[in-house]
């Protein structure tokens, strides 16, 4: 007689994780909305490139025939929608991404709510801000645990101060990507073109600036961005931004300061 050996039961394990998602929120006219999204894509391409993109449908509140014609026409600018934000319903079709349930608002104190994530921004509503001169792709939700690190660069090893503040000790390479929800950054070496920062608070880089940096990430408007030669392809503050060639014949080559003045984004050299 013959037995067969029991198959030894494995156990399935489940992890947390938490990623930094951009959120996109369109608005009527949907045809401007667009065009000004072009404007970002153009000037910053490969912006979307490999990121959680959630779409806020909140505001515009379209019907369902929408909602698909939408993610159709994002999906052919290369921006991949992982999810949907649209109170009062637990699903679309099954085509569709999922529904997003109680997401909230990263912010450098924490985690808010949506409550208080509509009064930070009621701000920027009464001011009528048009979206060529502000990329909403600049705010970032967090699911999961409600913890994120900044991406390692390589050998640069990065390190978190007690104070909140990322130190990279060497240069930052093409390609590579720097996400700091917690604090500034400050960089000893140079950053190369095609590379990116992202800091909720300030960013200091005592070398080069080629690649994109963006500070106040989750809504600091007091954060600037510091850089001993600038030759940066996009920088912004709040969601504010100046292209390379905005820039060009002004603040080129020269170390520089970038920050908020009122409703514009200001680039002064230093002295």
């Amino acid at each position: 007689m013959t037995f067969a050996a029991p198959l030894e039961a494995k156990s399935i394990r489940f992890r947390a994780r938490s990623f930094v998602a951009f959120t996109l929120t369109p608005e009527a006219p949907l045809d401007v909305w667009l065009e000004g999204l072009d404007h970002w894509i153009g000037n910053s391409p490969g912006y979307f490139a490999g990121r959680p993109v959630v779409l806020d449908l909140n505001t515009l509140k379209p019907d369902v025939a929408a909602i698909e014609s939408l993610v159709g026409v994002l999906g052919h600018r290369g921006i991949r929608i992982y999810a949907i934000e649209l109170d009062g319903h637990a699903a679309l079709e099954p085509n569709f991404p999922p529904v997003l349930v109680g997401a909230k608002e990263a912010t450098t104190d924490g985690l808010l709510p949506r409550e208080a994530r509509e009064d930070v921004s009621g701000e920027d509503k009464a001011e009528g801000r048009a979206p060529e001169q502000r990329a909403d792709a600049g705010s970032a939700d967090k699911a999961g645990d409600g913890k994120a690190d900044a991406s390692k660069a390589g050998d640069s090893e990065p390190q978190v101060e007690a104070s909140g503040t990322l130190m990279i000790k060497a240069p930052i390479r093409s390609g590579q990507a720097i996400v700091h929800p917690h604090g500034d950054v400050i960089v000893l070496g140079s950053v190369a073109s095609g590379s990116e920062i992202i800091a909720a608070g300030s960013i200091h880089v005592y070398g080069t600036l080629r690649g994109r940096a963006s500070a106040g990430a989750l809504g600091n408007r007091g954060a600037r961005i510091f850089c001993r030669k600038n030759e940066a392809e996009l920088l912004a503050v709040d969601g504010w931004y100046v292209t390379a060639e905005e820039m060009e014949g002004v603040s080129r080559g020269k170390p520089v300061q970038a920050f908020l003045d009122g409703d514009a984004l200001r680039v002064s050299t230093l002295s």
